[in-house]
Protein backbone atom coordinates (compact mmCIF):
# COMPACT_ATOMS: atom_id res chain seq x y z
CA UNK A 1 0.00 0.00 0.00
CA UNK A 2 1.64 3.18 -1.26
CA UNK A 3 1.03 5.59 1.63
CA UNK A 4 2.10 9.25 1.42
CA UNK A 5 0.47 11.15 4.27
CA UNK A 6 0.46 14.82 3.25
CA UNK A 7 -2.08 15.94 5.88
CA UNK A 8 0.19 14.55 8.58
CA UNK A 9 2.82 17.07 7.44
CA UNK A 10 0.58 19.99 8.45
CA UNK A 11 1.06 21.43 11.98
CA UNK A 12 -0.17 19.27 14.90
CA UNK A 13 -3.10 21.59 15.67
CA UNK A 14 -4.86 20.21 12.57
CA UNK A 15 -5.25 16.72 14.05
CA UNK A 16 -4.44 14.31 16.87
CA UNK A 17 -2.47 11.14 16.24
CA UNK A 18 -4.47 8.17 17.46
CA UNK A 19 -4.38 4.39 17.07
CA UNK A 20 -7.64 2.46 16.45
CA UNK A 21 -9.07 0.45 19.32
CA UNK A 22 -8.74 -3.29 18.54
CA UNK A 23 -11.86 -5.43 18.22
CA UNK A 24 -12.35 -8.95 19.54
CA UNK A 25 -13.25 -11.05 16.48
CA UNK A 26 -13.23 -9.27 13.09
CA UNK A 27 -15.11 -10.96 10.27
CA UNK A 28 -15.32 -9.93 6.64
CA UNK A 29 -18.56 -8.48 5.27
CA UNK A 30 -17.31 -7.51 1.84
CA UNK A 31 -14.48 -6.05 -0.24
CA UNK A 32 -14.91 -3.64 -3.16
CA UNK A 33 -12.50 -5.37 -5.55
CA UNK A 34 -12.81 -2.80 -8.34
CA UNK A 35 -12.01 0.12 -6.03
CA UNK A 36 -9.18 -1.81 -4.37
CA UNK A 37 -7.53 -2.38 -7.75
CA UNK A 38 -7.87 1.31 -8.63
CA UNK A 39 -6.01 2.11 -5.40
CA UNK A 40 -3.30 -0.44 -6.14
CA UNK A 41 -4.43 -2.82 -3.37
CA UNK A 42 -4.65 -6.56 -3.94
CA UNK A 43 -8.30 -7.51 -3.26
CA UNK A 44 -7.27 -11.02 -2.26
CA UNK A 45 -4.97 -9.59 0.38
CA UNK A 46 -7.84 -7.43 1.71
CA UNK A 47 -9.86 -10.64 2.14
CA UNK A 48 -7.01 -12.32 4.01
CA UNK A 49 -6.58 -12.41 7.77
CA UNK A 50 -4.05 -9.56 7.54
CA UNK A 51 -6.34 -7.43 5.40
CA UNK A 52 -9.34 -7.99 7.66
CA UNK A 53 -7.22 -7.07 10.70
CA UNK A 54 -6.26 -3.80 9.00
CA UNK A 55 -9.87 -2.89 8.17
CA UNK A 56 -10.91 -3.67 11.73
CA UNK A 57 -8.10 -1.53 13.15
CA UNK A 58 -6.34 -4.47 14.77
CA UNK A 59 -3.15 -3.90 12.77
CA UNK A 60 -1.56 -0.87 11.11
CA UNK A 61 0.08 -1.40 7.70
CA UNK A 62 3.56 -0.01 7.02
CA UNK A 63 3.47 3.65 6.02
CA UNK A 64 0.10 4.39 7.63
CA UNK A 65 -0.06 7.08 10.31
CA UNK A 66 -3.55 7.12 11.89
CA UNK A 67 -4.96 10.44 13.03
CA UNK A 68 -8.24 12.12 13.93
CA UNK A 69 -8.87 15.47 12.25
CA UNK A 70 -10.43 18.46 13.99
CA UNK A 71 -13.18 20.69 12.60
CA UNK A 72 -16.18 22.74 13.72
CA UNK A 73 -19.57 23.29 12.10
CA UNK A 74 -23.10 24.59 12.03
CA UNK A 75 -25.41 21.71 12.93
CA UNK A 76 -29.04 22.41 12.00
CA UNK A 77 -28.03 26.07 11.94
CA UNK A 78 -26.52 26.09 15.45
CA UNK A 79 -22.80 26.77 15.83
CA UNK A 80 -20.61 24.09 17.43
CA UNK A 81 -17.05 25.41 17.89
CA UNK A 82 -15.34 22.02 18.07
CA UNK A 83 -16.33 18.75 16.51
CA UNK A 84 -13.82 16.44 14.82
CA UNK A 85 -13.52 12.76 13.95
CA UNK A 86 -15.35 11.24 16.90
CA UNK A 87 -15.64 7.69 15.59
CA UNK A 88 -13.31 7.63 12.62
CA UNK A 89 -9.58 7.70 11.95
CA UNK A 90 -7.69 8.69 8.86
CA UNK A 91 -5.51 5.62 8.43
CA UNK A 92 -3.43 7.32 5.74
CA UNK A 93 -3.39 8.61 2.18
CA UNK A 94 -2.84 6.36 -0.82
CA UNK A 95 -1.54 7.54 -4.17
CA UNK A 96 -3.57 5.64 -6.77
CA UNK A 97 -2.44 4.27 -10.10
CA UNK A 98 -3.70 7.42 -11.86
CA UNK A 99 -1.70 9.65 -9.50
CA UNK A 100 -4.69 10.81 -7.47
CA UNK A 101 -4.51 11.02 -3.68
CA UNK A 102 -7.11 9.18 -1.59
CA UNK A 103 -7.84 9.07 2.14
CA UNK A 104 -8.41 5.67 3.70
CA UNK A 105 -10.57 6.24 6.76
CA UNK A 106 -11.75 3.65 9.28
CA UNK A 107 -15.24 4.52 10.50
CA UNK A 108 -16.28 2.91 13.79
CA UNK A 109 -12.69 2.41 14.93
CA UNK A 110 -13.11 3.56 18.55
CA UNK A 111 -12.78 6.65 20.72
CA UNK A 112 -10.75 9.69 19.72
CA UNK A 113 -10.03 13.00 21.49
CA UNK A 114 -13.10 14.36 19.64
CA UNK A 115 -15.59 11.63 20.65
CA UNK A 116 -17.34 13.95 23.14
CA UNK A 117 -18.27 11.09 25.46
CA UNK A 118 -19.22 8.63 22.71
CA UNK A 119 -17.80 5.14 22.30
CA UNK A 120 -16.45 5.78 18.78
CA UNK A 121 -18.06 2.60 17.48
CA UNK A 122 -20.59 1.97 14.72
CA UNK A 123 -23.45 -0.55 14.65
CA UNK A 124 -23.65 -2.91 11.70
CA UNK A 125 -26.76 -1.29 10.19
CA UNK A 126 -25.24 2.15 9.45
CA UNK A 127 -22.11 0.51 8.01
CA UNK A 128 -24.19 -1.56 5.59
CA UNK A 129 -26.31 1.47 4.68
CA UNK A 130 -23.28 3.63 3.89
CA UNK A 131 -21.62 0.85 1.89
CA UNK A 132 -24.69 0.33 -0.27
CA UNK A 133 -25.72 3.97 -0.65
CA UNK A 134 -22.26 5.38 -1.39
CA UNK A 135 -21.59 2.74 -4.04
CA UNK A 136 -25.08 3.29 -5.47
CA UNK A 137 -24.41 7.03 -5.69
CA UNK A 138 -21.11 6.34 -7.44
CA UNK A 139 -22.84 4.10 -9.96
CA UNK A 140 -25.32 6.94 -10.66
CA UNK A 141 -22.42 9.28 -11.43
CA UNK A 142 -22.88 11.40 -8.30
CA UNK A 143 -19.62 12.53 -6.62
CA UNK A 144 -19.32 10.64 -3.34
CA UNK A 145 -17.09 8.97 -0.84
CA UNK A 146 -16.62 5.26 -1.59
CA UNK A 147 -16.68 2.03 0.41
CA UNK A 148 -13.52 -0.06 0.17
CA UNK A 149 -14.47 -2.80 2.62
CA UNK A 150 -16.44 -3.58 5.76
CA UNK A 151 -16.01 -5.99 8.65
CA UNK A 152 -17.95 -7.06 11.69
CA UNK A 153 -16.15 -6.65 15.02
CA UNK A 154 -17.50 -9.47 17.16
CA UNK A 155 -18.35 -6.83 19.77
CA UNK A 156 -21.66 -5.38 20.91
CA UNK A 157 -22.47 -1.69 20.49
CA UNK A 158 -24.95 -0.25 22.98
CA UNK A 159 -27.46 2.20 21.54
CA UNK A 160 -31.18 2.00 22.31
CA UNK A 161 -30.55 -1.75 22.33
CA UNK A 162 -27.47 -4.00 22.05
CA UNK A 163 -26.37 -4.15 18.40
CA UNK A 164 -23.60 -5.94 16.52
CA UNK A 165 -20.62 -3.71 15.76
CA UNK A 166 -18.86 -3.10 12.43
CA UNK A 167 -16.13 -0.98 10.81
CA UNK A 168 -16.25 0.61 7.36
CA UNK A 169 -13.12 1.43 5.36
CA UNK A 170 -14.15 4.63 3.58
CA UNK A 171 -12.31 6.22 0.66
CA UNK A 172 -12.43 9.89 -0.34
CA UNK A 173 -10.24 12.30 -2.28
CA UNK A 174 -10.05 14.02 1.14
CA UNK A 175 -12.18 14.53 4.23
CA UNK A 176 -11.69 18.31 4.37
CA UNK A 177 -14.94 20.11 5.14
CA UNK A 178 -16.33 23.62 5.27
CA UNK A 179 -16.17 23.05 9.03
CA UNK A 180 -12.40 22.48 8.85
CA UNK A 181 -11.88 26.08 7.76
CA UNK A 182 -14.53 27.28 10.20
CA UNK A 183 -12.64 25.75 13.12
CA UNK A 184 -9.55 27.87 12.53
CA UNK A 185 -11.44 31.00 11.48
CA UNK A 186 -13.35 30.95 14.78
CA UNK A 187 -10.02 30.96 16.61
CA UNK A 188 -8.57 33.78 14.55
CA UNK A 189 -5.83 31.46 13.31
CA UNK A 190 -5.13 33.16 9.98
CA UNK A 191 -1.91 31.21 9.51
CA UNK A 192 -3.80 27.91 9.66
CA UNK A 193 -6.45 29.27 7.29
CA UNK A 194 -3.79 30.21 4.77
CA UNK A 195 -2.10 26.82 5.06
CA UNK A 196 -5.43 25.08 4.49
CA UNK A 197 -6.33 27.21 1.48
CA UNK A 198 -3.07 26.36 -0.25
CA UNK A 199 -3.33 22.71 0.78
CA UNK A 200 -6.87 22.34 -0.60
CA UNK A 201 -6.00 24.13 -3.85
CA UNK A 202 -2.98 21.91 -4.41
CA UNK A 203 -4.90 18.75 -3.59
CA UNK A 204 -8.24 19.40 -5.32
CA UNK A 205 -7.96 22.37 -7.65
CA UNK A 206 -4.37 22.21 -8.83
CA UNK A 207 -4.93 24.54 -11.79
CA UNK A 208 -5.68 27.31 -9.27
CA UNK A 209 -2.75 26.60 -6.95
CA UNK A 210 -0.71 29.51 -8.28
CA UNK A 211 -3.56 32.00 -8.37
CA UNK A 212 -2.75 35.53 -7.17
CA UNK A 213 -5.86 35.45 -4.95
CA UNK A 214 -5.84 31.91 -3.52
CA UNK A 215 -8.68 32.36 -1.00
CA UNK A 216 -11.03 33.77 -3.65
CA UNK A 217 -9.97 31.06 -6.07
CA UNK A 218 -10.80 28.40 -3.48
CA UNK A 219 -14.17 29.97 -2.69
CA UNK A 220 -15.10 30.09 -6.38
CA UNK A 221 -14.01 26.49 -6.98
CA UNK A 222 -15.95 25.16 -3.99
CA UNK A 223 -19.04 27.13 -5.07
CA UNK A 224 -18.82 25.50 -8.50
CA UNK A 225 -18.29 22.02 -7.06
CA UNK A 226 -21.24 22.36 -4.66
CA UNK A 227 -23.53 23.69 -7.43
CA UNK A 228 -22.74 20.63 -9.55
CA UNK A 229 -23.20 18.25 -6.61
CA UNK A 230 -26.56 19.69 -5.54
CA UNK A 231 -27.87 19.51 -9.10
CA UNK A 232 -26.99 15.80 -9.17
CA UNK A 233 -28.76 15.25 -5.85
CA UNK A 234 -31.93 16.98 -7.01
CA UNK A 235 -31.97 15.16 -10.35
CA UNK A 236 -31.75 11.78 -8.61
CA UNK A 237 -34.28 12.57 -5.86
CA UNK A 238 -31.62 12.17 -3.18
CA UNK A 239 -32.26 13.66 0.26
CA UNK A 240 -29.13 14.03 2.37
CA UNK A 241 -30.83 14.67 5.70
CA UNK A 242 -27.96 16.33 7.62
CA UNK A 243 -26.47 19.11 5.48
CA UNK A 244 -24.46 20.57 8.35
CA UNK A 245 -21.32 22.48 7.37
CA UNK A 246 -19.20 19.70 8.89
CA UNK A 247 -20.83 17.28 6.43
CA UNK A 248 -20.04 19.27 3.27
CA UNK A 249 -16.69 18.37 1.70
CA UNK A 250 -14.69 21.12 0.01
CA UNK A 251 -14.00 18.79 -2.92
CA UNK A 252 -17.73 18.56 -3.71
CA UNK A 253 -18.33 14.91 -2.82
CA UNK A 254 -21.24 13.49 -0.84
CA UNK A 255 -20.36 12.40 2.69
CA UNK A 256 -22.31 11.13 5.71
CA UNK A 257 -25.01 8.60 4.84
CA UNK A 258 -26.91 8.83 8.10
CA UNK A 259 -30.61 9.76 7.76
CA UNK A 260 -30.83 9.90 3.96
CA UNK A 261 -32.93 8.38 1.21
CA UNK A 262 -34.04 8.47 -2.42
CA UNK A 263 -37.63 9.55 -3.03
CA UNK A 264 -39.89 6.86 -4.48
CA UNK A 265 -42.52 9.47 -5.31
CA UNK A 266 -41.89 13.17 -5.87
CA UNK A 267 -42.54 15.12 -2.69
CA UNK A 268 -40.71 18.47 -2.44
CA UNK A 269 -41.17 18.73 1.33
CA UNK A 270 -39.90 15.20 2.06
CA UNK A 271 -37.61 14.98 5.10
CA UNK A 272 -35.58 11.94 6.15
CA UNK A 273 -34.26 12.91 9.57
CA UNK A 274 -36.27 12.31 12.72
CA UNK A 275 -34.74 15.37 14.40
CA UNK A 276 -35.40 17.72 11.44
CA UNK A 277 -38.83 18.72 12.72
CA UNK A 278 -38.81 22.10 10.93
CA UNK A 279 -37.86 20.66 7.53
CA UNK A 280 -34.60 22.57 7.33
CA UNK A 281 -33.04 19.82 5.21
CA UNK A 282 -36.12 18.89 3.19
CA UNK A 283 -35.59 17.95 -0.46
CA UNK A 284 -36.66 21.29 -1.91
CA UNK A 285 -34.51 23.19 0.63
CA UNK A 286 -31.23 21.49 -0.26
CA UNK A 287 -29.98 24.03 -2.86
CA UNK A 288 -30.83 26.91 -0.51
CA UNK A 289 -29.04 25.22 2.38
CA UNK A 290 -26.00 24.58 0.20
CA UNK A 291 -25.92 28.32 -0.53
CA UNK A 292 -26.27 29.07 3.20
CA UNK A 293 -23.36 26.72 3.95
CA UNK A 294 -21.23 28.45 1.31
CA UNK A 295 -21.92 31.79 3.00
CA UNK A 296 -20.44 30.27 6.16
CA UNK A 297 -17.39 29.21 4.13
CA UNK A 298 -17.01 32.73 2.77
CA UNK A 299 -17.21 34.14 6.31
CA UNK A 300 -14.35 31.85 7.34
CA UNK A 301 -12.24 33.08 4.41
CA UNK A 302 -12.88 36.83 4.92
CA UNK A 303 -9.50 37.52 6.60
CA UNK A 304 -7.76 36.18 3.49
CA UNK A 305 -9.98 37.84 0.88
CA UNK A 306 -8.95 41.39 1.76
CA UNK A 307 -7.38 43.23 4.68
CA UNK A 308 -10.27 45.70 4.70
CA UNK A 309 -13.45 44.07 6.04
CA UNK A 310 -15.95 45.83 3.77
CA UNK A 311 -13.96 44.96 0.63
CA UNK A 312 -13.63 41.36 1.76
CA UNK A 313 -17.41 41.14 2.25
CA UNK A 314 -18.06 42.65 -1.19
CA UNK A 315 -15.68 40.15 -2.83
CA UNK A 316 -17.37 37.26 -1.04
CA UNK A 317 -20.88 38.43 -1.91
CA UNK A 318 -19.96 38.77 -5.59
CA UNK A 319 -18.72 35.16 -5.65
CA UNK A 320 -21.69 33.82 -3.67
CA UNK A 321 -24.22 35.55 -5.93
CA UNK A 322 -23.13 33.23 -8.75
CA UNK A 323 -24.21 30.05 -6.97
CA UNK A 324 -27.94 30.09 -7.92
CA UNK A 325 -27.12 30.56 -11.62
CA UNK A 326 -24.44 27.87 -11.57
CA UNK A 327 -26.83 25.46 -9.86
CA UNK A 328 -29.64 26.18 -12.31
CA UNK A 329 -27.31 25.68 -15.28
CA UNK A 330 -26.16 22.27 -13.98
CA UNK A 331 -29.74 21.28 -13.16
CA UNK A 332 -31.08 22.23 -16.61
CA UNK A 333 -28.22 20.35 -18.28
CA UNK A 334 -29.10 17.27 -16.26
CA UNK A 335 -32.80 17.53 -17.05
Amino acid sequence: MNFDNSYRRLPPRFYRRQLPEPVSAPGLIGVNSELAQQLGIDPEWLCSEQGIAMIAGNSIPPGADPLATVYAGHQFGAWNPQLGDGRALLLGELVGECGGRFDIQLKGSGRTPYSRGGDGRSPLGPVLREYLLSEGMHALGIPTTRALAAVTTGDTVLRDAPLPGAVLARVSDSHLRIGTLQFFAARGDVEALSLLVHYVLNRHFADGAGDEKPALCLLERVIGAQAALLARWQLAGFIHGVMNTDNMLLSGRTIDYGPCAFMDEYEPAAVFSAIDREGRYAFNNQPRIAHWNLVRLAEALLPLLDEEQSRAVAIAEDALDRFPGLYQDRYREGM
